[in-house]
């Protein structure tokens, strides 16, 4: 399978709490990749956690340093990137995105709102319904939509990917 994505990157892009990271990891793992999380460089670069970057820089500061890990890891090959739910809103982080598989995890408003109704860091429900409003367009744009079911566990929802890339591919 990891030849016939011939070293591309593989993006995998939706809102907070639709399972990126969890189903980036297993993904790596099934196409025998490396795993990135650009939230976690991103505070690795910036020493600090991403709500805290928010309170003391402010969101263009935070978008900013996300294009550039974004930049920096599209230069890689082999990789499976978690990208955290905003970076689809600057159109150049599309021109990095577009050299790799753009994978979107689409989950219902009502199931995110489940998942991360325990998770103080990240923003409250009325925040996330008009966040997901407005990025649902802008995921849009991905090469392949995963609709995710709430029963699905992230094993299937990679298998699924799987499944999915030879169509996806080019020849």
């Amino acid at each position: 399978m990891n030849n016939l994505l011939r070293g591309v990157n593989v993006y995998l892009i939706g809102m907070m709490g639709s399972g990126k990271t969890t189903v980036g990891q297993l993904l790596a793992q099934k196409l025998s990749y490396r795993f990135f999380d650009t939230d976690v460089l991103l505070e690795n670069v910036a020493q600090k956690p991403i709500p805290e970057i928010f309170a003391t820089e402010g969101e263009a500061y935070f978008r900013d340093l996300e294009t550039k890990v974004l930049g920096e890891l599209s230069g890689y090959t082999r990789s499976a990137i978690a990208t955290g739910g905003g970076i689809i809103q600057k159109p150049v982080n599309w021109g990095y995105l577009r050299q790799g598989l753009i994978v979107w995890l689409d989950v219902e408003l009502e199931v995110l709102k489940e998942r991360l109704v325990d998770d103080d860091t990240r923003p409250l429900a009325e925040k996330l319904e008009s966040l997901w409003e407005s990025r649902r367009s802008l995921y849009a744009q991905a090469d392949l939509k995963i609709s995710v079911q709430r029963e699905q566990t992230p094993e299937q929802i990679a298998d699924k990917i799987m499944d999915k890339i030879p169509s996806m591919i080019m020849t």
